[in-house]
């Protein structure tokens, strides 16, 4: 299993559209990561965890459900690095391949000691778009297919067929 642990505000800060995008609306950047993480996971199939800093907020640890993405929001007085340095560690093991997506250098060197990998933040932009290239694709093939039905039927009389299934007359 592949398990992709996601630093949100540092990837957020990073990626183009996610960072004119903070500078308006933080929620609206946190939804739009979020989503794309979504398609990624849905393509790939592997795990993602989103984690995002509540270091200077009150309260308590969230954790939400967000398509099929974990999303971490950390308890007071605890940064995202430490938590995805925690998660890391736990997660790790012989069936487990973790990879940490942050461009914090020092985040990096931390998880490289516990056994995870890197990836920049650059490296899963360049990833997620190329994903999104191929749903693209699969999306525009799948339109180009054109119904062949079982009984030959004229495509007047088709179009009449279809328009009584829509509800039409």
């Amino acid at each position: 299993m592949i398990v992709l642990l996601v630093d949100g505000y540092n990837i957020i800060g990073a990626w183009p559209e996610l960072k004119r995008l903070k500078d308006r609306d933080l929620g609206q950047a946190r939804d739009l990561l979020i989503e794309k993480l979504a398609e990624y996971q849905a393509y790939t199939g592997d795990r993602v965890i989103v984690v995002f800093d509540a270091y200077h907020v009150r309260g308590l640890e969230r954790k939400q459900h967000n398509f099929k993405i974990e999303v971490i929001f950390t308890k007071e007085n605890e940064t995202a690095d430490e938590r995805i340095e925690k998660l890391a560690g736990s997660l790790t093991n012989v069936r487990t391949q973790v990879y940490v997506a942050t461009s914090d250098y020092a985040e990096q060197r931390t998880i490289f000691a516990q056994g995870a990998f890197r990836k920049s933040a650059r490296e899963l932009y360049i990833e997620v778009m190329n994903i999104q290239r191929e749903i693209n694709k699969d999306v525009e093939s799948h339109k180009a297919v054109q119904y062949q039905p079982k009984i030959p039927i004229n495509k007047e009389i088709r179009d009449i067929f279809e328009k009584w299934r829509r509800g039409g007359k």
